[in-house]
C-alpha cells in the first residue's frame, strides 16, 4: 500500500462527484459484494487491520491515508472510522432478477438519503427480498445513504423503476398483495396472520403516497399511535410495518 505518495484528493460533491463509501461495516459489505466495482481503498493502518480481521482486501487498489485527510475529503461530519472506498454505484436489479418474491418494500418518491439508507437496513434485518424506488425523486447513492444502511446497500437488491404504477401492477400479477400506508386510512395496521406475499408501500413524509399509488394498493392501513405525537419518520414506520408483516412468519 502506498504511503501518501499522492496529494490529498479535493473534497468531493456527493451530488455530482464519485461515490465514496465509508465506515468499517459499510466498506466491508462493499468489498464482499462481487457485483460492486471498486476503484480505490483509502485507509489508515489501524482501519486496514480491522478490515483484514473480517475478510480479505486483496484485489483492490489501496492508498494509505490519515483521519485528517479523510475529514478533508468527506467532510468533518462523516463518521468514516479511518476508511473510505471509491466505488461505482451499486448494480441495480430488475424484478425479473428476484424470484421468488415474498416481501418487497416500495418507496414512493422518498428522497432523503438518511431515510432510504435506514429503510434498507431495516429491510435487510427483516429479510425483505428487495427495495424498490422511483427513478425520479429518489436520492443518488452516496456515502450518507450507505452509512445509514450499515452495509445493507450491498446486501438488499435495489430496484429503480420508471413507472411505479406499472410496477405495482406487475407485482400483483406475481401474486403479491400491495399494502399502502397512509395516516388517514380507515383500517389500522395489524400483524399479518398468514404467509401471503406482501409489497409494503411507503410515501414521503408530509406528502405521503400519491393518489395513483393509493388507487393501486389492494388495501390501505394506518399506524395507530396513542401518544401526543401522531406521525413517525418514514424509516421508523417501515420498521413497524415490516415487523407486523413478518411476525407470523417468525413464529
Amino acid at each position: 500500500m502506498s504511503k501518501n505518495k499522492f496529494p490529498p484528493k479535493p473534497k468531493y460533491d456527493p451530488d455530482t462527484g464519485p461515490v465514496y463509501l465509508y465506515g468499517i461495516h459499510t466498506v466491508r459489505a462493499a468489498l464482499d459484494n462481487p457485483r460492486r466495482q471498486k476503484r480505490e481503498l483509502l485507509v489508515t493502518p489501524n482501519a486496514l487491520m480491522r478490515l483484514k480481521e473480517s475478510g480479505p482486501v486483496a484485489g483492490v487498489k489501496q492508498r494509505e491515508t490519515t483521519p485528517r485527510e479523510l475529514d478533508k475529503l468527506l467532510g468533518s461530519e462523516a463518521v468514516h472510522q479511518g476508511v473510505a472506498l471509491e466505488v461505482e454505484p451499486v448494480s441495480r436489479f430488475g424484478l425479473n432478477d428476484i424470484d421468488p418474491l415474498r416481501l418487497i418494500v416500495v418507496l414512493d418518491q422518498v428522497t432523503d438519503p438518511h431515510n432510504v439508507g435506514a429503510i434498507l437496513r431495516t429491510s435487510c434485518a427483516f429479510g425483505a427480498d428487495a427495495l424498490i424506488t422511483t427513478q425520479r425523486y429518489a436520492p443518488r447513492e452516496t456515502g450518507v445513504m450507505a452509512k445509514a444502511a450499515s452495509g445493507a446497500l450491498d446486501l438488499v437488491p435495489l430496484i429503480e423503476v420508471r413507472n411505479l404504477g406499472d410496477t405495482l401492477e406487475l407485482l400483483k400479477t406475481r401474486g403479491m398483495r400491495v399494502v399502502g400506508f397512509d395516516s388517514e386510512a380507515a383500517a389500522p395496521l395489524a400483524p399479518r396472520t398468514g404467509d401471503e406475499a406482501l409489497a409494503i408501500v411507503l410515501g414521503a413524509e408530509g406528502k405521503g403516497l400519491r393518489q395513483r399509488t393509493r388507487e393501486l394498493c389492494d388495501e390501505m392501513v394506518r399506524l395507530d399511535m396513542p401518544g401526543p405525537i401522531k406521525s413517525l419518520n418514514v424509516s421508523n414506520a417501515a420498521a413497524i410495518a415490516l415487523f407486523a408483516a413478518t411476525s407470523a412468519r417468525a413464529k
